[in-house]
Parts: structure tokens; sequence; C-alpha cells
């Protein structure tokens, strides 16, 4: 009798969970992608695992907090890794609607990455968008990052007036010379026109 109730159950099961059924996920991971050399097998211990975060997923969902982990079913389970489950109702002996576990998932999708080791690339469920990471906070203050900014300005522009003021001295100091310089050769033009004036003078009074 009790062999005959096992069978009977794993029939339902078998029948609600298939590819493709209503209300079915597939789950793909890459574990030696995420871990390489530290990656570990996948046995039916993280199958436990797995349906423990799906179960524990679903109790957070309003009127659902009976879920059971032999309440989630896998199927089609490969080597590679990949495989199919559902989340069932024994109640009613049906699956439930793929909105809410999707909803589950999505809201417990960091703690079923965390609980793998894994990320929304290595761990995917192909049916249940990625989440987007929660915002991180910098880890430098926001106004030190502004007061940074306005003190390299004011730093720069500093430099940019002093250098503009080296030049224009520079610049003044140069007209200076310029002009020291032609009324030096101003004068000495003009004494020696006075000086040859003066020879021409005397030459002409001894004739």
């Amino acid at each position: 009798m009790l062999w005959l109730l096992f069978f009977l159950v794993t029939a339902i099961h078998a029948e609600l969970c298939q590819p493709d059924a209503e209300n079915a996920f597939k789950v793909r991971l890459s574990l030696r992608t995420a871990l390489g050399d530290k990656a570990y097998a996948w046995d039916t211990n993280e199958e436990y695992l797995f349906k423990a975060m799906v179960a524990f997923s679903m109790r957070r969902v309003p009127n659902r907090e009976a879920t059971e982990i032999s309440h989630v079913l896998l199927c089609n389970v490969t080597q590679r890794v990949s495989f199919w489950f559902v989340v069932t109702d024994p109640s009613r002996n049906h699956t439930l609607p793929a909105v809410e576990v999707q909803s589950a998932i999505r809201m417990n999708r960091n703690r079923i990455n965390n609980a793998f080791f894994l990320n929304d690339q290595t761990l995917e469920f192909l049916r249940i968008p990625s989440t987007l990471a929660p915002p991180t906070d910098p880890s430098v203050p926001i106004w030190i990052i502004i007061f940074g900014v306005v003190f390299c300005i004011v730093i720069v522009a500093t430099m940019l007036l002093i250098l503009s003021g080296i030049r224009q001295r520079r610049r003044s100091a140069s007209l200076e010379f310029l002009q020291i310089s032609g009324t030096r050769e101003s004068l000495t033009s003009l004494g020696a026109s006075c000086l040859t004036s003066c020879l021409h003078g005397a030459s002409t009074s001894n004739l």
C-alpha cells in the first residue's frame, strides 16, 4: 500500500514538473565560470538547499506562509547544471501561479545568489528578469568630492592670475627698458650733433 502511494505521489509530481509546463521555471548555473577551480559539485544536498531557498522566498509572500521544502519540485536536472522547478499547492494538487513565484524570487534574489556564491549572471532564472543591485553608498561623501573640485578650481584660477601678473610685469619692464634705451640713443645723437656743429664753427673761425 505504501509503495502504491509512493508511486502515485511520484507520478503526480512528474506530471506537475515538466519542461515548459505551466508555472515551471528553468534554472541554469555556471559554477565553473563563477568559482573556477573552487567550483563545488551540484548534488542532492545543493538541490535541497535550492528548494529551501525557494520555500523561504515563497513564505514571505502573503498567504503563502505555509510553503514547505517538499512543495518545491525539481525535474530534468542535467550535469551542466540546469533544471526546471515548480512550487506546488498540495491542498489543491496544482502548481502556484508563475506570477507569485516570480515575485518571490525577485524579492529574495540576492539571498538566493549568496547562498550559492553566485550572481545573476551565473545563477540564471530564465523566465525571471534579473533584479537591479541595490544602490551602494559612495565610500567618499559627496560634500568632500564637491569641496575637492571647488578647491582645485580655486587653485588653478589663482595660478593663472599669478602667471598673468608675472607676464604683465615682464612686459612692462620690457617697455620701460625700450623707452630708456630710446632716450639714451636720442641724447647720444643730440650730443654728437652739437659736437659736430661746434667743431664746424671753430674751423670756420680759424679760416
